[in-house]
């Protein structure tokens, strides 16, 4: 199972399912025997919802996931290999892969299980390998070792602090992004919140609880969004991604999905780079070459981004360097509001380490950052304040040491919990 998925889009997923040995009949595909096969293989993984007739691009990345891993089982493996398998998934399904990964252990299958979550490597590995660079670096027994000596051994170093320290508030940001009464169809139902300057605002909550919406809605993306939005004062309701990434407006956004969504795989990482902003290293209709390569370079060396060539292809990158360059290249736009949808997904211990620090750095420019995290760990440890989404609105919002795992949790079930009096400033 790779970790960017391997499905083909615009074939059902019962096609997807069995595309490499379908049922057959008369020597033609059994349409029939296919699709009831994907039945039975998704009902394995308690996906029932999942119309095997359903088009794989229509569905959510989370179900795309539980397919791919379907696709997986159906090849009935006695060695399976899970590359960040979860990194996609809700915590529900989370747990049912837990739950299927038990019992092909005890079916007698061996699984190599590739993550960077320290909580699913000790829920589910018996043994454990570290590997950094290409180079094994030690294997030792589940329990043998702590989270920080694996951490250390993950990136090369000792990590004494895994969020950078966030700034005491003396008094509330001045708004700069104002949410009002947002309502898009079923998925957004009244949302209402503020973003400061200089400010990380978390959107905490179950996954599907209207937060990506949200964020598309803000940059642009849905139609028929009704409400307003006000950016500096000034209206800023935005009808497409070009009006949101404009001087008026200066939002960016990371998307979830940053290999559909994010990049170009088979162009360059230099032109995947300049995608938004090819208009800043231009002199009308002709791209100033000394200008482009000047701000490629600069962008790389920003995020610190591993390459041989800007000239190869982004494909050939690693997870974590593909996803800095999704992010070098809504910085290269210069935005002052940052919507940040799950941006660590997939990728390993340090870069993570270095989006944190990236996302405080770029606070402390005063960038208005909105940010959605899966983590409770990074909402807590990232934002000044968090805004708990539940049915498409916001039903709390918590700030400073009222960033509990507990009230995040609570509040995500929509159970009763107090609630910070004074958002913005620390408790």
């Amino acid at each position: 199972m790779f970790q960017e998925l391997s499905l083909m889009p615009d074939l059902t997923v019962a096609d997807n399912i069995s595309i490499a040995d379908p049922p057959r009949r008369f020597g033609l595909i059994d349409r029939k025997a296919q699709r009831e096969r994907a039945e039975a293989l998704l009902a394995r993984i308690h996906c029932e919802d999942v119309d095997p007739r359903a088009l794989v691009r229509d569905l959510s990345l989370s179900r795309r996931q539980m397919v791919e891993i379907a696709k997986a089982l159906g090849k009935d493996p006695k060695l399976l290999i899970l590359d960040e398998a979860t990194s996609a998934l809700t915590s529900r399904d989370v747990e049912t892969v837990y739950s299927v990964l038990g019992e092909l252990k005890q079916d007698g299958v061996g699984m190599l299980f590739i993550s960077h979550r320290m909580h699913e490597v000790e829920a589910l590995c018996d043994t454990l390998s570290v590997f950094r660079n290409g180079q094994h670096i030690e294997t030792f027994a589940k329990g043998a070792r702590s989270q920080n000596d694996i951490v250390k051994l993950m990136i090369g170093r000792d990590v004494s602090h895994q969020f950078p320290p966030k700034p005491v508030r003396t008094k509330p940001n001045t708004p700069h992004l104002v949410v009002d009464n947002l309502r898009w169809e079923n998925a957004l139902n009244g949302v209402s919140l503020s973003v400061g300057k200089g400010e990380i605002v978390g959107l905490g909550g179950l996954d599907g609880q209207g937060q990506k919406e949200l964020l598309l809605a803000l940059f642009g993306v849905l139609r028929g969004v009704d409400g307003k939005v006000g950016i500096g004062g000034a209206d800023g309701l935005t009808g497409s991604p070009a009006e949101a990434k404009s001087g008026k407006n200066r939002i960016a956004l990371v998307p979830e999905d940053r290999k559909t969504e994010g990049l170009m795989l088979p162009m360059s990482i230099a032109d995947n780079l300049l995608a938004a902003s090819f208009d800043r290293v231009s002199v009308g209709p002709f791209i100033d070459r000394s200008k482009e390569k000047q701000a490629v370079a600069d962008a790389i060396k920003q995020l610190q981004i591993k390459i041989n060539r800007p000239e190869d292809a982004v494909a050939t990158l690693s997870g974590g360097n593909q996803q800095k360059v999704v992010i070098a290249k809504w910085l290269m736009t210069e935005p002052e509001i940052i919507l940040l949808n799950d941006p660590t997904r997939g990728i390993d211990v340090g870069t993570k380490q270095e989006l944190y620090r990236l996302m405080r750095e770029l606070a402390d420019q005063d960038r208005a950052i909105l940010f959605y995290s899966t983590d409770y760990a990074e909402l807590i440890g990232c934002c000044d304040r968090v805004a708990v989404m539940y049915d498409g609105r916001i039903v709390t919002e918590f700030s400073g040491a009222a960033i509990t795992e507990e009230a995040l949790v609570s509040a995500a079930l929509n159970i009763t919990v107090p609630i910070s009096t004074s958002p913005g400033v620390p408790a």
